[in-house]
């Protein structure tokens, strides 16, 4: 994937709500380069679900039953795990 690509799929990271932020961005800078092919079709499609549902998806509040989905979403949760995201929902 291009710069050019990378940019467009980091704009469309920029959501309402700030946890979901600091994930999607943790996740492109870890494995935005890499995305390629199916990783790639995945994540977009992730990006077209509602704020809440990636965020329910990233925290383990509902699993994710479609196989198509289940490698980028453990990716994106070992994300949420290094911006320390967690700690605000262990009080």
């Amino acid at each position: 994937m291009g710069p050019e690509e990378l940019n467009r799929l980091r704009w469309q990271c920029r959501r309402g709500l700030l946890e979901l932020d600091l994930v999607l961005e943790s996740f492109l800078e870890k494995y935005g380069e890499q995305l390629q092919g199916e990783r790639l079709d995945s994540f977009r499609a992730l990006l077209a679900f509602s704020d809440n549902e990636i965020l329910d998806l990233v925290s383990a509040r509902i699993e994710c039953s479609d196989a198509r989905f289940a490698e980028v979403v453990h990716l994106m949760r070992d994300c949420r795990d290094r911006t320390g995201s967690q700690r605000s929902t262990n009080r």
